[in-house]
């Protein structure tokens, strides 16, 4: 898959990166379809164990590609098309949905901005490295616009109700040490060092337990939302299913050998 999303599987890990740096990653109606296109394959190959979500150049996603979207604008305004709008509901909530749900663990390499939906991507990720010189901006209210890209329901779960509505109805930069202190970012690495910290984290994870990373990552998202006799209920249907994976097998084998495991992802 080439054009302005790359997509990269190399021993398990799919690297999937946004490749319009000369717009900084805008995500025009192209990028946003590729985007889509390509984590909708990783989630589905069983040959993926892990997903690194990046964008090549100065930022990682500055959102919403204006110059398209005042186009758009006019052309609905002038009753030659449908409202620029929908593609909150084509692209935006389809993508944050197959990040969320995605039965890999999801690792955002962020260097320099995310901004609006850019940062709504990074939001949904599970793990967070972040560059020293990145920002986070979320945006939406400085242009006259709602919460989109699932961040009012992922930004909260990172950094609090109250945090959370100060960053959307006063929206500044968030810089990587703030960014950090609020719980945005999971690590923070010097620029330089950003794609080996990234690669690494999400190597890491490849080479993991796949089964149980996908069972925490759906017990997380059900607990959001449920009562804790409900969580429970959850965590002991996922439990069972991860009991009898190979992996834990292997886990228990090799804690018995006092050796280390080595999960294969089943």
């Amino acid at each position: 898959m080439g054009g302005t999303v790359l997509y990269d599987l190399a021993d398990g890990l799919a690297t999937i990166t946004l490749n319009r740096p000369e717009a900084m990653n805008a995500l025009d109606t192209a990028t946003k379809e590729a985007l889509l296109d390509a984590l909708l394959r990783a989630g589905q190959d069983p040959a993926v164990r892990a997903v690194l979500l990046a964008g090549r150049g100065r930022a990682f996603c500055v959102g919403q590609d204006l110059k398209e979207h005042v186009t758009r604008l006019a052309q609905a305004r002038e009753g030659g098309g449908p409202s620029a709008m929908d593609t909150v509901s084509r692209h935006y909530s389809p993508i944050v949905q197959a990040i969320v749900r995605c039965p890999r663990p999801v690792v955002a390499a962020v260097g320099g901005a995310a901004a609006g939906a850019g940062a709504g991507f990074a939001f949904a990720a599970d793990y967070r490295v972040v560059a020293d010189t990145a920002t986070f901006t979320t945006a939406f209210a400085g242009v006259a616009l709602s919460a989109d890209s699932g961040v009012s329901w992922t930004l909260p779960r990172l950094v609090g109700h109250g945090r959370a509505a100060d960053l959307l109805l006063f929206p500044r930069t968030v810089d990587a040490r703030e960014a950090l202190e609020l719980g945005i970012a999971n690590r923070v690495v010097p620029a330089a060092d950003l794609a080996a910290e990234a690669e690494a984290v999400a190597r890491r994870l490849a080479d993991g337990p796949t089964l149980a990373y996908a069972a925490i990552k759906e017990s997380l998202a059900y607990a959001a939302g449920h009562s804790l006799a409900e969580a429970l209920a959850k965590e002991e249907e996922l439990q069972l299913r991860a009991g009898g994976s190979a992996d834990h097998q292997a886990a228990v084998d090799a804690f018995v050998r006092k050796e280390r495991p080595v999960f294969t992802g089943r």
